[in-house]
């Protein structure tokens, strides 16, 4: 049973009330404060609705980059590192740059669109931003 309001729903409200109520009644010293703290909330309000599927998502392109066995239970944060390991080793047998490339980018985007939203729309298509 999911009980109401949800932890989203929660930090939604409070980035609300710092945003629309608190911001306005605190001193300029204050104010800043008070939009990190509304910033934060908004932040984890999408942790909370996106961080799980991101990690499936990178979970399973981790996986089929490193060719992982079904049997290999090792968690995202082990295969985090031996994706980087091969990836400075230039060794991803059976994988073409554009297979990885694409993966990697869908990885950044989706924690762009947890931390930085907006900023998460770049496709990965215009390698010359890049040189």
């Amino acid at each position: 049973m999911q009980y109401r309001p949800t932890a989203a729903e929660l930090l939604h409200d409070i980035s609300a009330l710092l945003s629309d109520e608190v911001l306005d009644q605190v001193s300029v010293e204050v104010q800043h404060k008070v939009r990190v703290a509304a910033n934060i909330a908004q932040i984890l309000e999408r942790e909370v609705a996106l961080a799980g599927p991101n990690a499936e998502r990178e979970l399973a392109a981790t996986r089929d980059l490193l060719a992982i066995p079904a049997g290999d239970t090792a968690p995202l944060s082990e295969l985090r590192g031996r994706l980087a390991d091969a990836l400075r080793a230039g060794d991803l047998p059976g994988r073409s740059d554009d297979e990885v490339w694409n993966a990697l980018v869908q990885i950044a985007r989706d924690d762009l669109a947890i931390s930085k939203p907006g900023h998460d729309g770049w496709t990965g298509d215009d390698w010359s931003r890049l040189a």
